[in-house]
This record gives structure tokens, C-alpha cells and sequence, in this order.
């Protein structure tokens, strides 16, 4: 049977250990009552795989089949938690369980799903039938990139934990208070909302989804944009900076929260302290039942004690909120207007509060709640959590769980520089956060670092698509072409489900490995169409301009972009925001303006190694050698200090010295460079180029290119395109010709 969305052969994969379906015949009791329970859950009909049979391929002793991965092709994965069940060696574990991890996470719709109440839930829908150690906790959660959040399953008493039976010798013995029938409801229900926010995903075309994100940035006042930093492509300059960058995109649309609060909002209304202060109302009884006045406080005390876990924030105390509100007015909880609120959260000194109710439909419960500014009366976000009654205490965690990743998410983009303070395009907090330290580590230029951290992002939201272009980024910087392209293709295949900026980035990514200069600068035109008020824009076009060797183009681009940070008050993001500048101006002979630029640089960047060396060049170029030797010296301490390779040292001071017009000098380091780590082929590369570019000795530089290629293979498309051009510079134009049509089909 077909799942209910085309395109999946099931809709519910069920999966065990064959070891925890022996004796009572737990697992299967268990998908016959789901599957009754679905039946009465939804019109249509639903498709469970269930094995039952041993000779299906499921067995641990089997190897996967192709059968299997069509199976594993459901909307939702259902996995039987148990002691045994968490064993990495386990065919189920490793064939069904990570499998269906890695398959969902590429397909349509993503591992994470928007559910019909603004929440996001996940297609794992894990099952417990045991209180499980805390080291198969942290497995389980090692795979599923998050908190383990189960249906329980599980009954216990004093020295008992087993699974819990349809029928129980005496229920109420089980400490857990939970009943199979329940319990089995809650599966279904669950099942219900993911398919739901599924089949509602599905229905959107691709214009729709462009139209509504558009919509949405028609409303949100903001200002938009990316940060962009770029790798040269030219073998020339890749001689001269060792260092490789790309665009990066700080940006925009919030597709779980599309109301997403704005941190320009917050700053315009001035949150006080490093924390957010937040004072939480009691709840107001909508529903003109009085058995439900016990939630009004119930579901304060539980935003309370929520909020309280993090760090991020500061939560006013219970009691203070309450006395407070018993002054300024009687009692009335079905009567606590927003203008009281606003005074109690005012004495209380808090930036926003929390006000909310409860309404009823039928047996569905309904939990209303916004977030305010104390000063302002402004509605930040709201909330909306709807459950059974008889689910309550899960909905109200459900909840307060939206309510604190959005708030500690708003203090984390409240911490960065004003233009970057975009909001983030995941709802998970400790996503955000390792973004967060992976973008400090680039900027530091900690290129593993940053790939480890973004990598962690993605990890732990798998929707977090930007962070595929990011690790290609890192990847760039830190020379793994390969490994980069491998993520920008990634990135490329979602590209229709992207929000329009996101696919504007991913486009030029693509553009970096496949296309020309030209068509990058193109699409960071179209960026400018968006916001022409953001420097890394000018940055990133500069760069494209630089490559093609245009430097009267790059160099009003440049400017630009520090004309921009000027009018911020505030230093650029990075060193290379000068030094490209002076880079374009030193090959223009405006070595003043250059000389002048570096003075202003050295302010904010005192002691930056890529300055130092381009003021070495400066002074070598301009013949003030007493200057020069001061940079050189400054050069090689920095250099030193950081235990940086000598070899590498010795490069950069023959790109240098060849910069500067000081060829014999040149070709003295980067020999020095191959006589001090003569296993690397990067080396041999270097002098080759130099012997080749600069007609020294073209002989020897194709001898030394072919040395290069030897040792280092896996390079060959940069190591041809300087065999390529040594060639064409002895006049073999057909067998050049050939090198670099290789070369860029290599690369390609």
C-alpha cells in the first residue's frame, strides 16, 4: 500500500528489535492496536510497515537490500526504544533507525516538519518501553541530533521496568500513572499532526511558497542582507593571499516562525542588561468552566520554572508578579487586562511579559499566549499550542518550549554587530549557538573550527540549510575544494524550496564552482536590488572584479563597502576589507592612497599578519627599505609567534618579494620553501609558477609542475592550470589547449 503523499511507498515504518518481540509479542501487539486506533483517527487510509516476517531482510544476521530502502521511504519512522534496541551493532539501530536519519534529511521535506500550531515536530516519532541508562539517552540523541522525546510505554514500581501491557494485573501500581489506551492515542494524534504539517507542506507549489515569503518581507521592517567574503579564483591571486573565502549570508526569512521576532525591534525598544528580563502572567480561564482555574497558575509556574533553565534570561519571580497584581487590582484572573500587566511587568523592571489564556473546543484545549514589551504595549510573537484535555501538562511544555528557544534565540541575534543582526533561519537555540561560534571562529580564520561547529548546527536541525553553504564556505577557506563543492551541491539540490535571498547565495556558490567571475558578480547585483545599504555586498563584487584583474572596477566596490561601515561607526568585519583595497590600488601605482589606507587599517587591526605583509610589499615596492625591514621583522615574529610553517613563511615572502618587482629574490624563498618540506607538492607548484609566469625558466617550471602533480593528485586541476600555461607560453597552443580544457572539466 502507497503512503497518502505521493512520491513514499509507506507512511509509518515501525522498528524493533526482534529480541523485544519474543514472549508477550510486545511490538506486534503494539502495531495492531495503532493500526486500529488510526482507523478512528483518520478518513483515509494510513500504511504501516511492520516486519513480521524473519526471511524480510530485517534480521540482524541479514544485509540491507534495496527493498528495504524502498520501505524505509515513509513519512514517519517509529522506532521501538528499549535497552536493547540501543546497541550501535544492531542491525536495526544502524540499517533502519540511521538510515531512515540520513534518508529523511535529503529528501522533500526535511527530518522536521511545521506542524499546524507553529510548532516543529520531528518525522522520528521514538516509542520507550524502558527507563533507559543515561549512556543509551545520549546515543539515541547522538542520532536524532536533539532531546529525546518520547511516547512512554513504560510501567515501573519499586524495582520494575518493563514494558507496559495492554491489560494490567494493577494499574495503579505504576508509578508512571499511564495507561495503554492513552498512551496509544497519543501515537496516533501525534502521527495525525506530523502528517498533517506534511501533507499541508506538500500542497504549497513552488510559487506559492516564493509569493508567501515575499509577502512576509513586504511586512517585517528590517534591514536585510549578507556578509560576503570570496575565494580568487585566479592562480595569480591565489599566489598572493593563501587565504580563501566566499559569500556568506547572514539573512532573512524565519520559515518555522514567519512572524519571527526582529532584533532591530528589540533594540529599538532598548532590552536592558546582557539578559532578557521576562515577568509571566497568570493565565486567564477562557472557557467559563472552573475546573479549569487550576492551569491559570499551573501554567505560569511551568513557564516560570522553563524559563529559569536558561542563562540567557531573567525571570521574575512567581510571587512578586502575583502580590503585585493583587495590589494594583482584586483578584480576577478571567480579568487580568494587558494594561495591568504592563505595570506589574514595568515595577518589576521586566523588558517583556508573558500574558495568555485558556479556551475550549470540545475536548480540544487551547493555550493563547503572547509576548510584550513592557514599554511599548508592542506584541513581539504569539503562540498558539492546542492539545486534549487530558494532555495538558504536554501542551503546556509544548509551550514553554516555544516560548524559550524563541526568546533565547532574539538575545543570541541581540549580541551581534548591528548589521549583522538578522534573524536566524532555525528555531533550535543550540543550533543557532554553535552558528554563532563557527562564524567567530572564521572570522579568526580557525577554518576546522568553523566547519566543526557548522557541521554541529546542521546536526542538530537538519533543516538548517544554510549551514550546507557555510561549510562549503569554511571548506573554501581552508583549501578542501572537493570537500566544499560536495556541500555547495547540497546546497544547490533544495534550491527551489529556498526563500529568494537563500537561493541567490546558493546560486552564486554554484556559480563559484561552475561558472565565471562574471556571472557571481551578476547575482550580487541582484542582491543589491534588495538592500543597497550593505557593505559585504560591495565587498564580495570588488572580489569578482579583482579576479577579473578589472581593478578601476573593484576599487569604487571596495569603498563603498568602507564607506558603509563608516556611516555605522563601527570597524569592518574583517582585515581584508583593507587590504583587498590596497591590494587594487598597489596594482594601479596609487601606492599613497595605499600607504594611507594601511594607516587607517593598522588602528583597527594592529598587529593583523595579512596587513604586515602587504605593507612589506608597499615598502619593497616604493625602494624605502628601512620601512620594509621594520614589516619584514614585524612579519616573521607574528609569524613565528603563532608557530606558523616555515615553508609557508618562506612562500609568502616570495610572493612578496615577486609583488614588489624583486624576481631574484622571489625565486630564492620559494625555492627555500621546497627545500624545507620537499614532500609537498604545493611547494613545487609555487616555484613552478613563478619560473613559468614570470619567463625564468619555463623548462624547469614544467619539470617542477610535473613533480607537483605526482605528489599531490588530488590537486591536479590547479597544478594543470599552471602546466597549461607554461605550455602556451612555449607556443604548444593544440597540447595546452588540451591541459586546461582537462584542468576546468576536473575542476567542474
Amino acid at each position: 500500500m502507497a503512503s497518502i503523499i505521493p512520491g513514499y511507498n509507506y507512511d509509518i515504518f515501525i522498528s524493533y528489535r526482534q529480541k523485544d518481540n519474543k514472549g508477550d509479542r510486545w511490538v506486534s501487539e503494539f502495531a495492531d492496536a495503532l493500526r486500529t486506533e488510526l482507523d478512528s483517527t483518520f478518513k483515509e487510509e494510513i500504511s504501516v510497515y511492520f516486519d513480521i516476517n524473519p526471511h524480510d531482510g530485517l534480521l540482524e544476521t541479514h544485509d540491507v537490500d534495496a527493498s528495504l530502502k524502498d520501505k524505509l521511504k515513509c513519512l514517519i519512522f517509529i522506532p521501538i526504544i528499549s535497552r536493547t534496541y540501543c546497541d550501535p551493532k544492531s542491525f536495526a539501530w544502524e540499517r533502519e533507525f540511521k538510515a531512515f536519519v540520513e534518508q529523511a534529511s535529503e529528501d522533500q521535506f526535511g527530518l522536521k516538519v511545521k506542524l499546524s500550531d507553529g510548532n516543529v515536530g520531528s518525522r522520528i516519532l521514538p516509542v520507550r518501553i524502558h527507563d533507559l541508562d543515561s549512556s543509551d539517552i545520549k546515543l539515541c540523541e547522538s542520532v536524532l541530533g536533539g532531546v529525546l522525546r518520547s511516547v512512554e510505554f513504560i510501567y515501573k514500581e519499586s524495582g520494575v521496568n518493563r514494558p507496559l501491557r495492554s491489560i494490567e494485573d494493577s494499574p495503579d501500581n505504576n508509578l508512571n500513572k499511564t495507561f495503554y489506551r492513552n498512551q496509544i492515542n497519543k501515537v496516533a494524534l501525534a502521527i495525525k499532526e506530523i502528517i498533517i504539517g506534511l501533507m499541508t507542506e506538500s500542497s504549497k507549489t513552488k510559487e506559492e511558497k516564493v509569493y508567501q515569503r515575499k509577502t512576509i518581507d513586504d511586512i517585517i521592517d528590517e534591514k536585510r542582507g549578507y556578509k560576503s567574503l570570496k575565494l580568487s579564483k585566479s592562480t595569480k591571486r591565489k599566489a598572493v593571499y593563501g587565504i580563501l573565502t566566499i559569500a556568506i549570508l547572514i539573512i532573512t526569512l524565519v520559515i518555522i516562525y514567519p512572524k519571527y521576532l526582529t532584533i532591530d525591534t528589540f533594540k529599538r525598544h532598548q532590552l536592558s542588561g546582557d539578559r532578557i528580563s521576562v515577568a509571566v502572567m497568570p493565565f486567564q480561564n477562557m472557557t467559563n468552566d472552573s475546573l479549569w482555574n487550576v492551569w491559570q497558575d499551573a501554567i505560569q509556574d511551568n513557564l516560570i520554572t522553563t524559563l529559569s533553565n536558561s542563562e540567557d534570561l531573567m525571570v521574575r519571580n512567581k510571587e512578586s508578579v502575583n502580590r503585585l497584581l493583587k495590589r494594583e487590582a482584586p483578584v480576577n484572573y478571567a480579568s487580568i487586562l494587558p494594561s495591568l500587566a504592563k505595570i506589574v511587568s514595568q515595577k518589576l523592571d521586566a523588558d517583556v511579559f508573558i500574558s495568555g489564556s485558556i479556551n475550549q473546543a470540545g475536548t480540544i484545549a487551547r493555550l493563547n499566549a503572547q509576548l510584550i514589551n513592557s514599554k511599548t504595549d508592542e506584541v513581539f510573537k504569539s503562540f498558539q499550542i492546542a492539545g486534549s484535555s487530558e494532555e495538558m501538562l504536554y501542551t503546556v511544555d509544548s509551550l514553554s518550549r516555544s516560548v524559550m528557544d524563541f526568546l533565547i534565540i532574539s538575545k543570541l541575534v541581540k549580541e551581534l554587530p548591528p548589521y549583522l543582526q538578522y534573524r536566524p533561519l532555525t528555531t533550535s537555540p543550540d543550533a543557532y549557538k554553535c552558528y554563532l561560534q563557527g562564524e567567530n571562529a572564521r572570522s579568526r580564520r580557525d577554518y576546522p573550527t568553523a566547519r566543526k561547529m557548522f557541521a554541529q548546527a546542521l546536526s542538530l536541525d537538519s533543516n538548517y540549510t544554510y549551514m550546507t553553504i557555510m561549510l562549503s564556505t569554511a571548506c573554501i577557506n581552508q583549501g578542501l575544494y572537493e570537500e566544499a563543492r560536495k556541500w555547495s551541491d547540497k546546497a544547490y539540490e533544495k534550491i527551489d524550496l529556498m526563500p529568494v535571498r537563500i537561493k541567490i547565495l546558493a546560486k552564486k556558490n554554484h556559480a563559484f564552482f561552475y561558472e565565471t567571475p562574471r556571472e557571481e558578480i551578476k547575482y550580487m547585483r541582484q542582491f543589491l536590488e534588495i538592500d543597497d545599504k550593505f557593505p559585504g555586498t560591495y565587498y564580495d563584487i570588488g572580489l569578482q572584479y579583482s579576479d577579473l584583474l578589472q581593478y578601476d572596477k573593484a576599487i569604487p566596490e571596495f569603498l563603498k563597502a568602507l564607506e558603509i561601515y563608516d556611516k555605522l561607526d563601527m570597524k569592518p568585519w574583517w582585515i581584508y576589507n583593507y587590504t583587498e583595497l590596497g591590494y587594487a590600488y598597489h596594482n594601479t601605482g596609487q601606492y599613497k592612497k595605499e600607504k594611507k589606507l594601511y594607516i587607517k587599517a593598522e588602528k583597527d587591526f594592529p598587529d593583523e599578519s595579512n596587513l604586515t605583509w602587504r605593507q612589506v610589499i608597499l615598502y619593497l615596492t616604493l625602494g624605502d627599505t628601512s620601512m620594509a625591514s621594520k614589516y619584514i621583522n614585524k612579519y616573521k615574529s607574528i609569524y613565528r609567534d603563532n608557530s606558523w610553517p616555515e615553508a609557508a613563511l618562506a612562500r609568502n615572502m616570495g610572493w612578496a618579494y615577486s609583488q614588489a618587482g624583486m624576481q631574484d629574490k622571489a625565486e630564492e624563498s620559494f625555492r627555500e620553501a621546497v627545500n624545507l618540506e620537499p614532500g609537498s607538492g604545493w611547494w613545487y607548484y609555487y616555484l613552478s609558477w613563478h619560473l613559468i609566469d614570470k619567463n625564468r625558466n619555463i623548462n624547469e617550471g614544467l619539470e617542477l609542475i610535473d613533480k607537483a602533480l605526482e605528489l599531490n593528485p588530488n590537486s591536479n586541476w590547479i597544478f594543470l592550470d599552471c602546466k597549461g600555461w607554461g605550455l602556451y607560453k612555449q607556443g604548444k597552443y593544440k597540447e595546452a589547449l588540451d591541459i586546461l580544457q582537462n584542468g576546468w572539466d576536473l575542476r567542474r
